[in-house]
């Protein structure tokens, strides 16, 4: 596998097809709230995050998703601007995420339906 710093090396390597920060919902049993965390959607169509920039290729990430089938879109129900929700097909999981902009928010929901109906 090839990640973030090791692209100049391998130059026919495809790059991440989105990346960037969201704020990712949490609701822990003892943590709730929005969390600023490190996204990268693969070509592959697996979505990973990081709790920095500064930890793709360095470190592993917090946790890999495959986008494959999930269900994606804009989300209302948190009365929050630019948040939009993935239901993975596993479906055992809802992903809640926070854009910085309404046009952010359309940048990952297109680079996200693209992953869901390779």
């Amino acid at each position: 596998m090839i990640v973030g710093s090791d692209i100049s090396r391998y130059p026919n390597t495809p790059r991440p097809t989105c990346r960037g920060y969201l704020h990712k919902r949490t609701q822990s049993a003892i943590l709730k709230g929005w969390r600023k965390r490190w996204f990268v959607l693969k070509h592959n169509g697996y979505l990973h995050y990081y709790r920095h920039k500064k930890d793709e290729g360095k470190c592993r990430p917090l946790e890999v998703t495959k986008l494959e089938g999930a269900e994606i879109g804009v989300d209302t129900s948190l009365g929050k601007p630019f948040v939009f929700k993935c239901i993975p097909q596993s479906g055992n999981r809802i992903f809640y995420f926070c854009a910085t902009s309404n046009q952010e928010m359309k940048r990952w929901l297109e680079a996200m339906e693209k992953a869901v109906h390779p």
